[in-house]
């Protein structure tokens, strides 16, 4: 990957289109977004895949980040985000959700790359 400096942020071109980088949010998205949303999104399609091989098949699962916690006397460090997963779906067993979160955790390969040093709080309900 390769980011080109414009004059308020950096770009990079991926197959999905121009992806613009700034600390100003009105040029572009900023660093702790992306961050947070690969935390959440990741965490997302691995709790799609547990509660496949669970036979839990979602019909639709939600994801609402409901907090972000900066430090601002740490360069604005990133320290906690709440994720909270909306799940429908006919077969989804709730004693059996516990398992499907703390599968969904280990098994996240953005979760455990920020594991010591983000606080990372996956919770979820279920919708009918």
């Amino acid at each position: 990957m390769k980011f080109e400096m414009t004059e308020n942020a950096f770009e990079t071109s991926t197959s999905f289109g121009k992806l613009t980088i700034s600390g100003n949010e009105e040029y572009g998205f900023r660093p702790y977004q992306l961050l947070v949303s690969s935390l959440a999104v990741c965490s997302g399609g691995v709790l799609r895949k547990v509660l496949e091989k669970m036979r839990m098949a979602p019909d639709h699962i939600t994801i609402e980040v409901k907090d972000v916690v900066r430090n601002k006397d740490m360069a604005d460090r990133l320290e906690k985000v709440h994720i909270h997963f909306i799940i429908s779906g006919a077969e989804i067993v709730e004693a059996k959700m516990a398992r499907a979160m703390e599968l969904t955790k280990k098994n996240c390969s953005m979760v455990q790359s920020v594991i010591d040093s983000i606080e990372v709080v996956e919770t979820f309900e279920l919708k009918k």
